[in-house]
C-alpha cells in the first residue's frame, strides 16, 4: 500500500499545481476564470487526495505486503488470489443492460432508461448470486 499512496498523493500534488496554474493562466481580460476546467482539475485533485489518503490510512494499519518490501522474493506473493468464474454470461448481460440504459439516457426516453436500469440491477444480482447455493437449503432434493 505504500506505493499506492505515494503515487496518488504525487498525482494529487501535481493536480493542485495544475489547478492553480490553469486558473491563473485563464484569468482573462474580463476578470473571469475559466471555471469548467478549473473545477474539473480541482475535483480531480480531491479525488486523488481521497484515494491517496485512504491508501495511506490502510498502509499504516496492515503489515507490509511483498510488493512494499525491497527484500521480498517473487515467491512471497504466491498463493491463492481468489475465485474467478471460468465462464459467465452475466458480464455480457450487464454490458447489454447498460447499453440499453445509456441509449435511454442519450435519447431521453425515460421508459427505455427505466427498463435498462431495472435490467442492470437484475444482471448485477445474477452475477452476484451466480454461485450462491443458499444457507437455508433443505435436506430434501
Amino acid at each position: 500500500m505504500k506505493t499506492e499512496w505515494r503515487i496518488f498523493l504525487t498525482i494529487a500534488g501535481f493536480l493542485l499545481f495544475a489547478t492553480a496554474l490553469y486558473g491563473g493562466w485563464t484569468y482573462g481580460d474580463g476578470g473571469q476564470i475559466e471555471w469548467v476546467g478549473t473545477i474539473a482539475l480541482l475535483l480531480s485533485f480531491l479525488l486523488c487526495l481521497m484515494c491517496g489518503g485512504f491508501f495511506w490510512f490502510v498502509a499504516r494499519r496492515i503489515d507490509l505486503r511483498p510488493e512494499d518490501r525491497p527484500d521480498a522474493e517473487i515467491s512471497d506473493g504466491a498463493g491463492e488470489v481468489g475465485f474467478f468464474s471460468p465462464g459467465s454470461y452475466w458480464p455480457f448481460g450487464i454490458a447489454l443492460a447498460s447499453t440499453v440504459a445509456g441509449l435511454g439516457l442519450v435519447f431521453w426516453q425515460l421508459w427505455l432508461l427505466a427498463l435498462g436500469l431495472v435490467a442492470v440491477v437484475m444482471a448485477v444480482c445474477g452475477l452476484l448470486f451466480e454461485y450462491y447455493s443458499g444457507t437455508r437449503r433443505t435436506a430434501e432434493h
